[in-house]
Parts: structure tokens; sequence; C-alpha cells
């Protein structure tokens, strides 16, 4: 990777990244920029030819995005370094020089695609449809995408039952009548730009259609279990309450019947 970035910097530094100032003049200040990676950093620079007008600044820039500003800043080298790897923070960087009229130059970072799945696994019900997609946020953009199934068979649009949607950075695969036998198994989605290819894995599991009965069948079966419970239950603890209510009466009955043996006994005494 090392070797790569190097080979990668010096063809980079050998053209003309830089853009003539604003306007297009031909006797504007040329700006060259390039970049370079290593240990986990990346560093872009520009490099500004004498300028007619002073430098009052500048700022470096990502699509609409600023990334940084040195205000009364006149140097003619400036860099801006990036935490992480080219693959991470590839894109086209602008560098603006404060002068009058401002010069601006750009910093290319190009890299391989780096594909990823926007699910790394996705569910369908037999004889729906399933959508699987993938995406690369890389520069250059994505020229041309393709679909294989896991025997590496290509998957050709408007064949069959697929259906592939492609727009630069982004594809679909739309699979219709989804099938348990035919269309289970892992997608790969494959991209390919000026500087090679990228890939990522999709796997699709297609469930029975009966498959979405089972959880409500679960919680039924779950409440006819309680229900039984708790009336087998109270079957059985309805007889040890009517036990216990009559010994309750019964019990005062029986003090009261010996209070009064008691009193009688003490005025049979007293005569």
């Amino acid at each position: 990777m090392a070797a790569g970035a190097d080979v990668r910097c010096a063809v980079l530094a050998l053209l003309v990244l830089g853009l003539l100032a604003t306007g297009g003049d031909a006797t504007g200040p040329v700006i060259i920029g390039q970049y370079s990676s290593s240990a986990g950093k990346l560093i872009l620079s520009c490099n500004i030819s004498v300028s007619d007008t002073p430098i009052k600044g500048h700022k470096w820039m990502l699509g609409d995005k600023t990334l940084k500003v040195e205000e009364g800043s006149s140097a003619s080298y400036i860099t801006y370094t990036i935490e992480g790897n080219e693959e991470e923070h590839s894109g086209v960087y602008e560098c603006i020089y404060e002068t009058n009229p401002v010069a601006k130059g750009n910093v290319s970072v190009e890299v391989q695609p780096q594909v990823v799945a926007y699910k790394k696994s996705e569910h369908g019900n037999e004889g729906d449809t399933g959508v699987l997609t993938c995406k690369s946020l890389s520069y250059p953009p994505v020229k041309t995408w393709t679909w294989y199934k896991s025997d590496q068979t290509p998957v050709v649009n408007g064949s069959d039952r697929y259906i592939i949607k492609s727009t630069g950075n982004k594809t679909e695969l739309r699979i219709h009548k989804l099938s348990i036998e035919q269309d289970t198994g892992d997608y790969y989605c494959n991209a390919t730009n000026s500087w090679g290819p990228g890939s990522a894995t999709v796997n699709l599991r297609v469930r029975s259609r009966l498959a979405a009965l089972w959880p409500f069948l679960g919680i039924v079966a779950e409440v006819l279990v309680l229900v039984t419970i708790i009336f087998i239950y109270e079957k059985r603890r309805k007889p040890d309450e009517v036990l216990d209510d009559d010994d309750g009466g019964s019990a005062p009955l029986k003090s009261n019947a010996t209070n009064h043996k008691d009193k009688n006994v003490r005025q049979r005494n007293a005569n």
C-alpha cells in the first residue's frame, strides 16, 4: 500500500493539478497541488507561483465544506493534514489563495471504489420483491456496476426476474417473486472506476410466507397456557378457602360458650 501510494503521488506530482487564476488569465499565478500518505495521515499541499498581488490568507475546501481557514498568512506553500488514509478521504480538495483576483487550485485524491452494502443481510418473504443495495462514495465516480450470484453467475438486467438500477455511486438489484430454492444466498455488487474494481457482499434470506404467522401463533399458545394455569390454580384454591371460612365462623361460638360456663361457675361459688 505504501509503495502504491508513493507511485500514485509521483504520478500526481507530474500532473498539473493546479488551476490558473479565476477567469482563466494565462498570465495569472499557477497553483500545483499534490498529496502524500504515510503513518495513517494524508497530507495535501499546494504551491502557488509568484503573484502580482499580495496573498492575504488562504483556505481549504471539500465541495461546499470549509476545512481550514488561515487569515493574514502570506505563505505560497500551504498544507492540510487529514487523519486517515486515501480510501477514507478520496475526493477533489480545493486550496484557495486570497489574492486579487482569488486564485484556486485542486488536489485530487483518487482510489479504487470502496464499495459497501446498504445492509449486509437482507430478508424477504417468498413471492415478494427483494431489494439489494450497494454504494460507493469514493473518487473517481464509479463507471460500471455489475451484480453476481454466489456461483459467480452474472445477473443480467431485465432477465428472468432481475431488474438492476445504477446511478453513479449507487446500485440496486430487485428480484421479483422471491423463491426460497432459487434466490437464497450471497450476491456480489462489483464497481469499477479508472483505478480498478471494488466489491461488497449481500446475503439474501428468503422466508416462507407462513413464517410471519409463527410469532402470532406463539403468542396465542402462551396466552392459552397462562389461562390454563390460572384456571387450575383457582379451582384447587377454592375448597381450602371455604374450609377456612367455616372454621372462622365456629371459633367465636366456642369461645362464647366457654365464657358463659366460667361465669356460671363463679356465680355458684359466690352463693
